[in-house]
C-alpha cells in the first residue's frame, strides 16, 4: 500500500486498481491483478467475509480455472456430480468423457474464504467495513470515496471495477444502462437444521407452486419454495423464516416451522445485463454486470470467469505492458457470454417455475435431453467449456477455446500439465517438437510469455482413445486465462505468431 497524504477529510491512498466488493468475482480479480504485478485495494461494505452460500459448487470450467492457479488442494476433497437438470428437466452432465460434470458440496462461503486467503497472500489489500459512497473519473484516473471504521476514505487509482453485486453502486453511479426484464416470481430460500425431508434436487411441482429440498451436509437442509401467483416483493431485508414455513405449508401441506433456520433469503427471476462492461476507467464484473435466475449454478461461476478474463488484461495495462485498447476485448469477449447466460436461465425459468401447463413440454424435453447430441450441447453451455472467443485469425479448432488439461513431457525429462504451467498467470508458448522459429519470434515477449519445450505425454494409441487437441510438430500460444490465442500449422511454422503476440501481450521489448 502506498500512502500519499492525510487530510482533514480522511486518508488518501494511491493504488493501481480499486475493486468494490469482496465476493467471488472481486477476490478472484484482486488475486489475478496481483499475479500480474498490479497494486489493488478491495473495499467491502460488510464487516466480515460472507457466510451466505447461494452457490453450492462450481462448474467444470471454474474447476479448470482453479486448477490453472493451483487452488484445488485448498478446497480439499472434491466430488463431481454427473447428474443435473436444465430447468428441472434431468440431464447427464457427464456425457462423453465426463469432463463437463460439476463439483458439488463446496459452499460459496467456503469458496469466498479460500479466494480471500489467496488474494491476501498475494498482497491484495482487502478492507472490510468500507462502503462506497461515490466516485469521480477523469481521462487519467478515478477517485473513490468510502465510509469506513475510521471515517471517510478517499482513494485514487487508474481504474475502478464494480464487483458489488446485483444492486451495484458502481453500476448505478457510473451511469451504466441495465436493460432486461423484471422479476415475475419470488422464491423463498432457507437453510435449516432439524428437518428431515426426501431430497427434491430438481424441484417438485404441486398445484400451488414448486418445492425444492437439498441436503447440504452436517445436518443442514436447503428448502426453496415458489408459490404460483405470488407477487415479487422489493426487499431491503431478508424474509423471516416464518414466511418460508407458511409458504411451504400452503404449497405442500407439511409443517416445517419447527426447524431451526441457519440462513434465510429470497430471489427472483429478473434478467438484466449491463449494455457495456466498461465506461472509460470504470468496469463491471460478476453480478454487477448481469443478474438472472440462479439456475444450474452458473452465476458464481460466470462471475469468477469474468474476473479471470479481466484480471490479466487490466494488470498488463496498468503495469505498462499493454495498450489500454486491450481492455476493449473484455467487453467483446464476456458480454456475449453474459447474454447467453441470460438466455438459458430465462428458458430454465419458464420450465422450472411454470405450472401444469408446462408439463407436456417437460415430458418432451426429458426424452430429447437423453440423446447424446442434446446432452453434449447443454452440458457445454452450462459448464462453460464451449465458450469460444474471437481472438484473431486461425482455422485450428482450438483457436479461441480453452486449453484442455494436457499432460506434457518437458525437454529436461520432467512431466507436467498445461494447467500447472499456467499457475503464474503468464502467457505460455508450447513448442511441441517444432523447430526454433516460434521460439525466436517469442523472444521479444520474454518478460510476459514463457516458452516451454515439450512433447505430448500420451498420444492416442488406438482409434478408441480420445483424440488429443494437439499434435506434433506444433506450437500453441495460450493466454494467462487459459484460452488459446494461436496455433501453428502442422509443420510448426510461425505464421501469424508475431501478430497474435502483439494483439494479446502488447509490443515486444526493445
Amino acid at each position: 500500500m502506498h500512502t500519499d497524504s492525510t487530510t482533514a477529510t480522511g486518508l488518501r491512498t494511491d493504488t493501481d486498481i480499486i475493486v468494490i466488493g469482496a465476493g467471488p468475482a472481486g477476490l478472484m480479480l484482486a488475486a489475478e491483478l496481483r499475479l500480474a504485478g498490479a497494486r489493488v485495494i478491495v473495499l467491502e461494505k460488510e464487516n466480515t467475509p460472507t457466510e451466505e452460500s447461494r452457490g453450492m459448487g462450481f462448474t467444470a470450467r471454474t474447476l479448470e480455472v482453479f486448477d490453472q492457479r493451483g487452488l484445488l488442494p485448498r478446497l480439499g476433497e472434491l466430488h463431481r456430480s454427473p447428474g443435473g437438470h436444465f430447468g428441472s428437466v434431468p440431464i447427464n452432465f457427464a456425457v462423453g468423457d465426463g469432463s463437463h460434470a460439476s463439483v458439488t458440496g463446496i459452499s460459496q462461503a467456503r469458496t469466498v474464504a479460500m479466494l480471500g486467503e489467496w488474494a491476501e497472500e498475494l498482497g491484495a489489500d482487502v478492507r472490510y467495513g468500507h462502503r462506497l459512497t461515490g466516485f469521480a473519473g477523469t481521462d487519467e484516473s478515478v477517485e473513490a470515496y468510502a465510509q469506513g471504521p475510521a471515517g471517510e476514505l478517499r482513494l485514487s487509482a487508474s481504474y475502478l471495477v464494480g464487483c458489488d453485486g446485483s444492486r451495484s453502486v458502481v453500476r448505478t453511479s457510473g451511469g451504466f444502462a441495465f436493460p432486461g426484464t423484471d422479476a415475475t416470481a419470488e422464491l423463498l430460500l432457507a437453510d435449516v437444521k432439524g428437518l428431515e425431508l426426501p431430497a427434491l434436487w430438481s424441484g417438485e411441482r404441486r398445484p400451488g407452486g414448486m418445492l425444492l429440498a437439498a441436503p447440504l451436509g452436517e445436518g443442514v437442509m436447503r428448502v426453496v419454495v415458489s408459490e404460483h401467483g405470488r407477487t415479487p416483493r422489493s426487499r431491503t431485508e431478508p424474509p423471516l423464516f416464518s414466511e418460508v414455513a407458511d409458504a411451504w405449508k400452503r404449497v405442500s401441506g407439511d409443517d416445517i416451522s419447527g426447524a431451526t433456520p441457519v440462513w434465510v433469503s429470497s430471489f427472483g427471476d429478473a434478467a438484466r445485463q449491463a449494455s457495456e462492461y466498461r465506461r472509460g476507467r470504470v468496469l463491471l464484473a460478476g453480478d454487477a454486470a448481469h443478474i438472472h435466475l440462479p439456475a444450474s449454478g452458473q452465476g458464481m461461476n460466470v462471475s469468477i470467469q469474468d474476473a479471470v478474463n479481466l484480471g490479466w488484461k487490466l494488470g498488463a495495462v496498468v503495469t505498462g505492458r499493454s495498450d489500454p485498447a486491450l481492455l476493449d476485448t473484455y467487453h467483446a469477449e464476456r458480454h456475449p457470454v453474459g447474454a447467453e447466460l441470460l438466455r438459458n436461465t430465462r428458458a430454465q425459468a419458464v420450465l422450472f417455475l411454470g405450472g401444469s401447463e408446462m408439463q407436456p413440454l417437460r415430458d418432451v424435453l426429458t426424452t430429447v435431453f437423453r440423446t447424446e447430441g442434446a446432452a453434449h450441447h447443454l452440458a457445454g453451455l452450462v459448464s462453460g467449456l464451449d465458450i469460444r472467443y474471437d481472438v484473431g485469425p486461425g482455422a485450428h479448432p482450438l483457436i479461441g477455446r480453452r486449453m484442455p488439461k494436457t499432460e506434457l513431457l518437458l525437454d529436461d525429462g520432467r512431466t507436467t500439465t498445461t494447467t500447472e504451467l499456467l499457475h503464474p498467470a503468464r502467457g505460455l508458448l508450447l513448442t511441441l517438437g517444432t523447430g526454433p522459429e516460434p521460439r525466436r519470434v517469442a523472444r521479444g515477449w520474454a518478460d510476459r510469455v514463457d516458452v516451454v519445450l515439450s512433447r505430448l505425454r500420451h498420444m492416442p494409441r488406438t482409434p478408441s482413445d480420445p483424440p488429443s487437441p494437439l499434435s506434433e510438430p506444433q506450437a500453441v500460444l495460450v493466454r494467462p486465462d487459459g484460452y488459446v490465442a494461436w496455433v501453428s500449422d502442422d509443420n510448426g511454422g510461425d505464421d501469424g505468431l508475431c501478430e497474435a503476440l502483439r494483439r494479446h501481450f502488447g509490443d515486444p521489448l526493445d
